[in-house]
């Protein structure tokens, strides 16, 4: 009899958790694996007639003019469209960490069509964003709509689906199936709980399956990078990460001081402009630096490329860094949509190079510089997306630095620890704090407090407060254990909800009848 408590909580456990994670995870993964392939591959594809098109321009500048009048009719469309959908503006991740921390609105299916097809028009232009972000953000448009067309009856489960969906949209984008998952630990909801580890784990489980099946079949490449093993450093060669990470540390300091720098410029003194004019002129830009050289643009594959090969000079690279951070940063904030994973590491990869042929210069040895190079990817990832875990699994990942572990440690933290010393804020959380604040502009927030009662049958029950995704700063003030059963505490002091249990709640709002809703799909209908 002393088992039975414990088979019947087991038994709970497995049909109110495992299961619907598994099945989420198995449609969510499964579907994001396919759509996202095809993006790829249309990508692909759009991207080399983009640099066809500039190819064709440089040897016919007469048509430039022509090309500007549709850049301004584009300009124009893009404008409408932000206004109509306001969520397929700028990076696919810094928009999906709003919805998935309950931030922001978010209609699943005119996002994933408008992230799909606006993104690959900024690939056409040649625009320097990259396409994990939409990956990202139609993952997590897959998730929303994997509950709402299968179970609408369990909305309960939306987040936990999206979050599955962008780490899948992640893992595919980038072929790192951990770092995938450390993307809903570390950047999505900066915590972790059974619960996030096992939605995160399937999804991307099973689109890694879906992956392995589709990818080929569409020539498609799993591998963001297809980079050889580099030399491994020896215990007197570990300067290399400090300057390396020192360097990049501070080149991230400055980068995102430039960018609330942009943000205040457009916000500020081209207040009075409108956003088509804005955009006119980041496309003018773009067309007028890819006609010099196709690498100084787009996504900034091409460009790392040319980098590992250390074919460009300082003077040159110098120049492409502050061109395509401009580039990028303004049509970030001006909302053209794409990502800014890729661009953004390719920045890190200028600087690296830079400090690699630096220190050629001085006597260091060729073999080198291609770690240098990695240890910049690195760093930049740690010190700008203040992700370091994420960053040191990517290097070994997708970087193939298995030689080299404890020099990206090193080049991981001190780049973190720069940037936090400076008290530096992540891209993509000054990227969402601009969005947040843009889409609830003129709104007013309202503090509620409320009591409510988990009901029989309800999302919540069996389940610990930390596992539950409640809604945007919600807090759970006090418990009161229902009389029918005594208070269950698990192993780590996390108190388990059961029937009959009030919360008194408090929680600030800007849409009281939607958040009121979120929270009867966790607690149960309340009377």
């Amino acid at each position: 009899m002393k088992n039975k408590p414990r088979s019947i909580r087991l038994k709970s456990y497995i049909i109110n958790l495992i299961v619907p994670a598994v099945a989420f995870g198995f449609i969510t993964g499964t579907l994001t694996a396919l759509i996202i392939n095809l993006y790829k591959l249309i990508a692909k594809h759009t991207i080399s007639f983009s640099e066809f098109c500039y190819d064709y321009l440089r040897d016919h500048l007469y048509l430039l003019p022509v090309v500007m009048i549709c850049l301004f009719g584009i300009s124009l469309l893009f404008a409408l469209i932000y206004k109509k959908i306001p969520n397929v503006k700028g990076g696919g991740i810094p928009t999906s960490i709003a919805v998935l921390r309950d931030l922001v609105t978010f209609k699943w299916l005119r996002n994933l069509i408008g992230v799909f097809l606006m993104s690959l028009v900024s690939f056409l232009l040649g625009v320097p964003l990259g396409n994990e972000g939409p990956a990202v953000q139609m993952g997590t448009a897959i998730g929303r709509g994997s509950v709402y067309i299968l179970a609408r009856r369990h909305t309960a489960w939306d987040r936990y689906s999206m979050t599955g969906g962008a780490c899948a949209g992640f893992y595919v984008a980038t072929g790192a199936p951990i770092s995938g998952i450390l993307f809903a630990i570390e950047e999505a909801h900066q915590r972790i709980s059974p619960t996030i580890m096992i939605v995160a784990s399937s999804s991307v489980a099973f689109a890694g399956v879906a992956n392995q099946i589709f990818a080929p079949w569409l020539g498609v490449s799993t591998q963001l990078f297809e980079i050889a093993p580099l030399q491994a450093l020896r215990l007197n060669q570990l300067w290399v990460p400090l300057v390396v990470g020192l360097a990049i540390g501070l080149f991230g300091v400055l980068l995102l001081n430039y960018y609330k720098l942009l943000s205040g410029f457009f916000s500020k003194t081209l207040a009075k402009v409108k956003p088509q004019y804005k955009i006119f002129a980041i496309l003018l830009l773009t067309v007028l630096m890819g006609l010099v050289s196709f690498s100084n643009i787009s996504t900034g594959h091409d460009l790392i490329h040319d980098i590992f090969l250390g074919s460009l000079p300082i003077t040159l690279l110098i120049v492409v860094l502050i061109v395509r951070s401009t580039l990028t940063l303004s049509a970030n904030k001006n909302g053209i949509t794409g990502g800014v994973f890729i661009p953004t590491i390719a920045l890190g990869a200028i600087v690296a190079s830079i400090v690699g042929k630096i220190v050629l210069s001085l006597g260091g040895s060729e073999e080198l510089y291609g770690v240098i190079i990695i240890l910049g990817i690195t760093a930049t990832l740690s010190g700008i997306m203040k992700t370091p875990l994420t960053a040191i699994v990517f290097a070994i990942e997708a970087l193939s630095c298995y030689e080299n572990v404890l020099a990206i440690v090193i080049v991981a933290l001190l780049s973190y620890f720069v940037t936090e010393l400076f008290e530096a804020v992540s891209i993509n959380d000054s990227a969402m704090e601009l969005r947040i604040e843009e889409l609830n502009h003129g709104k007013v927030s309202k503090i509620v407090k409320a009591q409510v009662t988990v009901k029989e049958g309800a999302f919540a029950v069996g389940k610990q407060i930390r596992d539950i995704f409640w809604p945007a700063n919600l807090f759970v003030l006090s418990i009161q254990k229902s009389q029918a059963k005594n208070q269950e505490v698990d192993g780590h002091g996390g108190k388990l909800l059961g029937v009959g249990d009030i919360l008194q709640i408090q929680y600030s709002t800007y849409d009281e009848k939607e958040t009121r809703k979120m929270v009867e799909a966790i607690v149960g209908k309340q009377d």
